[in-house]
């Protein structure tokens, strides 16, 4: 085959951008800011500038995302499963930055309580990092990683429901109304975030049982 004839057929060739690699990069922010919303919840207020700044960078990761998957020819698994992670990553990021926002309107920090679940969201996007990286790698053994790291942020998630339940148990033996108000805001939006993190893992299998 000439020279001339294998450039003009790859120019014919459509270009595979690499979704998965944005995938990673919105999970890879979301975790660095999910990590400065613990440690804002921990008492290192300072950091709740940083959870806002990683929100701001996923939104513009995701809108790349989109904008390429829309585009694609092709993709590496099914794009409504890639919008769908991608979507539910932009959730846990969001959820972070309101309740950093939530807690500075009603001008009450964050217990003990939220310190601990906070400190199990960022154990949790940090297993998803892990999946989403191995979905990136390749397949075969990279994807039962994948569904491995999914499974332990599940898992990790299942003792923050723990924290959880004794945390509102607590709440029933306060007498100051207003932090009980402030800190049941508190655990429903930490509780909403640990869903989508929940989320996040059980579309990762999905993906993976639709290609076996």
């Amino acid at each position: 085959m000439s020279t001339e004839i294998r450039k003009r057929r790859h120019w014919f060739l459509p270009e595979t951008p690499d979704v998965l690699g944005l995938l990673l990069s919105q999970a890879q922010t979301t975790a660095q800011g999910v990590d400065a919303f613990a440690a804002w919840a921990a008492g290192d207020t300072l950091r709740a500038d940083d959870v806002r700044q990683a929100e701001h960078d996923c939104d513009r990761v995701k809108r790349e995302l989109v904008d390429t998957v829309r585009e694609a020819f092709t993709t590496p698994m099914p794009p409504e499963d890639l919008f769908q992670l991608s979507c539910d990553l932009d959730r846990v990021i969001n959820g972070a930055k309101n309740t950093v926002r939530e807690s500075e309107a009603m001008a009450f920090p964050p217990d003990q309580s939220t310190a601990e679940m906070a400190a199990l969201l960022a154990e949790g996007v940090g297993h998803l990092v892990s999946a989403i990286t191995a979905l990136a790698a390749g397949r075969g053994n990279h994807h039962a990683s994948a569904t491995k790291a999914a499974d332990a942020a599940v898992k990790s998630q299942r003792n923050l429901e723990r924290i959880y339940r004794e945390a509102a148990g607590d709440l029933l033996e306060e007498t100051d109304i207003r932090g009980v108000v402030a800190r049941r805001e508190f655990y429903r939006r930490i509780s909403a975030i640990s869903d989508d993190i929940v989320s996040v893992a059980d579309r990762i299998w999905y993906s993976r049982v639709k290609e076996s």
